[in-house]
């Protein structure tokens, strides 16, 4: 059985909030809930394999204090666009 759209995004959604950092769950459930549902097919399946990856290496990738890898360089910074105040002062 294959994934609908609309699962996949609530899927996406609730891992986005349920991380293993509070900060991540704040930074993520606030882009997924505001950027999910406009996303292509292509972008869903890139921030599904976002989610995969460690809350730490995703925390320094978004506050700037580690080196982003090239394949989530656009969405990272699309990400830390929102994470202002919780992954470093404004």
């Amino acid at each position: 059985m294959t994934e609908t759209r609309d699962i996949m995004i609530k899927r996406l959604r609730m891992r986005s909030m349920r991380r293993g950092i509070k900060e991540m769950d704040l930074i993520l459930q606030a882009f997924a809930d505001v950027h999910l549902a406009g996303f292509g097919d292509d972008d869903l399946m890139l921030y599904d394999q976002l989610l995969s990856e460690n809350d730490h290496d995703l925390y320094g990738w978004i506050g700037g204090h580690i080196p982003t890898p090239e394949q989530y360089l656009d969405l990272v910074t699309q990400i830390s666009k929102g994470a202002e105040g919780v992954t470093r002062p404004e």
